[in-house]
């Protein structure tokens, strides 16, 4: 009797597996804390007890997720608000489903000797800027504060930020581009004491952007049976958040354990998922449309050269977190 229930136990394991749906997710990042809710949320069967196959590709500095996206390589894509919203204005239809990131952790970090206190004080500088989608905060803050980005008098030079803090160690730049999470760590192991610097947090200057939400191509949509994938990829995802943040010390080990390049530290990554849970905090996965409403607004706020010209239509849907968080 007990060899026949363990038999119909592992032809029943055999048949789920055989019958789960497969998901593709293409991160943001390489495999870091950024994600762990993802990962936490695959390693302790969340996904399995939904009845999917959750593939997680890691992004890199040479991967864009809205191209493979377009390119019908994933089936949801971790990205931020503000490039989501501008390929959808240049043809990309992708649509918010749902937004684990409540706040924004990026900043400008700056050498205190180069003189600046305030952003008035940013004019005449050398600032570091990501691109690859993530310049657009950037841009928008300031062409809020009046300042142009071309280098001309008045305004700042660009520099065309690696993903790395090169360019202030080396004194390239007066202020670079970093996180919360990650970057501003890395500025204070290479030996700068947090009084060397003068941060600021997009979020303290009213101008932080939504961050690391999930999209989907519109299309997709319009099948119930992606659909219902998506609320089941969606609840499972959020529950693999929360544990990750009443967990922080287990999700960063399962994601070093899910880092191939073995490229991150332990220490690195633990204090990493310490910041990362402040900025998950206050989300159920539930995209809140005033915080849509404040990143479309800044978005719009770019003066003669917006990040976008008109306020989009469609570019969220509630329906797959109210199905999800029933």
């Amino acid at each position: 009797m007990k060899k026949f229930l363990i038999g119909a136990a592992l032809a029943a394991l055999a048949a789920g597996t055989a019958t789960a749906e497969e998901v593709k997710l293409q991160l943001k990042w390489v495999t870091q804390s950024q994600f762990a809710g993802y990962y936490v949320a695959k390693e302790k069967g969340f996904y399995d007890e939904e009845g999917l196959e959750v593939t997680i590709m890691p992004g890199g500095p040479d991967i864009s997720p809205t191209q493979v996206m377009a390119g019908g390589g994933a089936d949801v894509t971790v990205d931020w608000m503000p490039s989501a919203l501008a390929a959808r204005e240049k043809g990309l239809p992708l649509v918010n489903i749902a937004q684990p990131f409540k706040s924004s952790g990026m900043m400008l970090t700056c050498l205190k000797e180069t003189g600046i206190a305030g952003p008035e004080d940013f004019k005449g500088k050398t600032l570091g800027v990501w691109f690859g989608g993530n310049e657009y905060p950037f841009l928008s803050w300031m062409a809020t504060l009046g300042i142009p980005t071309d280098g001309s008098e008045g305004g700042v030079t660009v520099l065309k930020q690696g993903f790395n803090v090169d360019p202030l160690l080396q004194k390239q730049a007066a202020c670079i581009s970093t996180m919360t999470y990650n970057e501003y760590w890395q500025v204070i192991d290479a030996g700068l004491a947090p009084e060397d610097l003068v941060t600021f947090k997009y979020e303290d200057e009213g101008v932080a952007t939504l961050e690391d939400g999930l999209y989907v191509l519109e299309s997709n949509l319009a099948d119930p049976a992606f659909k219902e994938k998506m609320v089941k990829f969606v609840r499972a995802s959020m529950k693999g958040w929360k544990y990750a943040e009443e967990n922080p010390d287990e999700a960063a080990g399962i994601v070093l354990d899910n880092d191939e390049s073995g490229a991150q530290t332990e220490a690195h990554q633990k204090r990493m998922m310490g910041e990362i849970a402040k900025l998950t905090a206050g989300s159920n996965g539930a995209l809140d449309p005033a915080d849509y409403e404040r990143t479309v607004k800044i978005l719009l706020g770019g003066g003669s050269d917006p990040v976008i010209s008109a306020a989009p239509t469609g570019a969220y849907t509630l329906d797959i977190t109210d199905e999800a968080l029933k």
